[in-house]
């Protein structure tokens, strides 16, 4: 039993939580924070493991719960990668989504699927709290929690970052020897910059990046080779939709993380996705991230290009005016509002006849629309064409132009 030392001590211990579900990654950090829970909580622990296409076998998560004392009935690995491409990532990309003009919201989208899944199996196992690893510096936080509190306006949530007096990566590292946590041995001697990985992108952030002058090391990407390196002669690509959803790649139909895989490969080959952002976090602060998305970058391209033959000038337009908006709240953690639903419905209004075939070429860093195509193109070549024609009248637009000069010509008689 520990010892009393303060008043939320008592807290914890009388009011407290019985059990907790725990985003665990199986790494050092989710590991201190699953040992910290129970020394400081004295409650029962879920672990929840989410396959979210970062790259790396979630299994051993299994093997290091149990050795931390985790019941076999309380080790949750779920394999989200459909889940989250075709519910989460692929709404997005209806919407075109892009915070501040080029983040294509990689790590915004995730934590939505991990709060709700969070929340399942709460209610499963009969948890009253939850817990993430979030800092108290950054966005996670507040993405995860307005997420659980969406889904469970009761539910106690525990941010042992806001809590714990683990302020520094030497006082990590000796709680975890104190306590017997295995330390990997490449943990010792971290890589100098933060890591975050789903099937849509990779993050790079922190220590040796928090300088914006300082440029990315290329060993450091692990999605993409540099454009550089890229192979001097393109590749082509075309890439099918349906009502606003990529569904094939080169004819071949896929599921929505076989497709988004594919393109990944792709687009790295090609060294295409990389971005060096500095954005401006919701908390109040700037912040530096390196981000490689190759194939949501492709992906991005195609649903742009596919979309400039099939929707209306108005619809279009409307669409790129509320973008900034609905970016804005995936960014800060709203999925779940009402004002991001509504903006979604009146998106994916929009996508119902949104489909047909972009052809791309994909060159050293470069995504090129090669070609288009759709059985609901809004284009009429009789009427665009050069030569003659009889669809459209020339003489029409003479009209057209006075009626929208009107208000200039008097703005400039009254000026002289």
């Amino acid at each position: 039993m520990r010892s009393i030392r303060s008043l939320r001590d008592v807290t914890r211990l009388v009011g407290g939580v019985k059990k907790v579900v725990l985003a665990y990654s199986g790494g050092l950090d989710t590991s201190i924070i699953l040992r910290w829970l129970q020394d400081e909580y004295q409650c029962e622990v879920v672990t929840f493991t989410a396959d979210l296409g970062q790259g790396e076998e979630v299994e051993p998560a299994r093997e290091k719960a149990r050795l931390m004392g985790i019941k076999e009935e309380n080790i949750y690995i779920d394999d989200v990668r459909e889940e989250f491409v075709r519910d989460f990532v692929f709404p997005m990309f209806r919407a075109n989504a892009l915070y501040e003009g080029t983040y294509l919201l990689g790590t915004s989208i995730a934590r939505p699927l991990i709060s709700k899944r969070q929340i399942e199996i709460a209610r499963e196992t009969g948890a009253d709290a939850v817990c993430h690893g979030a800092t108290g510096k950054g966005n996670d936080q507040i993405r995860f929690e307005l997420g659980y509190y969406a889904l469970n306006p009761d539910i106690k949530v525990i941010a042992p970052w806001r809590e714990w007096n683990l302020t520094s990566r030497t006082k990590l590292m000796e709680y975890a020897r104190d306590h017997q946590i295995p330390i990997a041995r490449d943990k010792e001697d971290e890589p100098p910059y933060s890591m975050d990985a789903n099937l849509l992108h990779i993050s790079y952030e922190g220590r040796a990046l928090e300088d914006p002058w300082v440029g990315a090391e290329e060993g450091m990407f692990l999605r993409t080779v540099s454009p550089e390196k890229a192979p001097d002669e393109p590749t082509f690509v075309t890439v099918s939709f349906e009502r606003g959803d990529a569904v094939a790649v080169d004819g071949v139909e896929l599921s929505p993380a076989e497709l988004l895989t594919k393109l990944n490969e792709l687009a790295g080959k090609n060294g295409i996705g990389r971005e060096d952002i500095v954005e401006n976090r919701f908390i109040g602060m700037k912040s530096r991230g390196i981000y490689e998305t190759p194939g949501g970058t492709i992906l991005s391209k195609a649903h742009r290009a596919i979309e400039t033959l099939c929707l209306d000038r108005g619809a279009m337009h409307q669409k790129d005016e509320i973008m900034p908006r609905y970016a804005e709240l995936v960014y800060n953690g709203f999925w779940f509002s009402p004002e991001r639903e509504m903006l979604q419905a009146l998106i994916d209004e929009s996508q119902k006849k949104v489909a047909g075939d972009v052809r791309l070429k994909l060159y050293k860093g470069n995504v090129i629309v090669d070609g288009r195509r759709s059985p609901y193109s809004l284009y009429d070549q009789a009427v665009v064409t050069f030569e003659e024609d009889s669809v459209y009248d020339q003489h029409d637009a003479e009209g057209f132009i006075k009626l929208n000069a009107l208000r200039l010509r008097l703005r400039g008689r009254l000026q002289g």
